[in-house]
């Protein structure tokens, strides 16, 4: 028997479609993305999810909202799953990021976000995700299943940190707007989780 997490990247904000680096600035929902989180809604009913938590974030708590009412299930905030902060960057479209700080951008888009100043590290953002997980795991019960609503990093972090790949980004693409990873706790190693599926599509209405 094992507990399974089924992590969604919450929809599209215009931010994501200029490009522009939201971190923790608390951007909404673009029409595209209240669609992308209705499908998602709708289509992650279907997991017959017994908990429902998201970063507290606006993106990720409207995004939430759609699960809550297509699952009749509530939705807990909890700021441990929030996207990486990137500091001073906050808030730059990348092509002035690329532009200006041509170097110190090559090493943020390879995941080095030591480089930035203020940001959180890789380090950071996965003892986070770990501590809220853990409370996660503790109110499921066996072959329960949780939908996690968070954003496209901080879930790239939580596959690689609690399935023990280590922590080079590089290892997984972003998901896509409302895309979904799906973890499974390990039952030879329940301090470990399995990768099940990665880069699901929800599919549109």
């Amino acid at each position: 028997m094992s507990r399974r997490l089924v992590w969604l990247r919450h929809g599209q904000t215009e931010w994501n479609n200029e490009r522009r680096i939201q971190g923790h600035l608390d951007i909404e929902l673009s029409q595209t993305g209240h669609d992308q989180a209705s499908a998602a809604g709708a289509w992650l009913a279907h997991f017959g999810a017994s908990v429902l938590w998201s970063s507290d974030l606006a993106r990720a708590r409207q995004t939430a909202a759609y699960v809550a009412k297509e699952t009749g299930l509530d939705v807990v905030g909890d700021a441990r799953l929030r996207e990486y902060d990137l500091g001073e960057r906050s808030g730059w479209f990348h092509d002035d990021y690329r532009e200006q700080f041509p170097d110190e951008y090559v090493a943020f888009e390879a995941g080095d976000f030591s480089v930035v100043p203020g940001a959180e590290t890789p380090e950071v953002v996965a003892r986070r995700l770990r501590a809220v997980v853990g409370d996660l795991l503790e109110v499921l019960g066996d072959d329960e299943t949780a939908i996690v609503v968070s954003h496209g990093t901080a879930i790239r972090t939580a596959v690689l940190a609690l399935t023990g790949m280590g922590l080079d980004l590089n290892q997984l693409r972003v998901l896509n707007n409302c895309g979904v990873a799906v973890l499974e706790q390990r039952s030879d190693d329940p301090t470990l989780m399995r990768l099940s599926a990665y880069g699901l599509q929800v599919p549109r209405l």
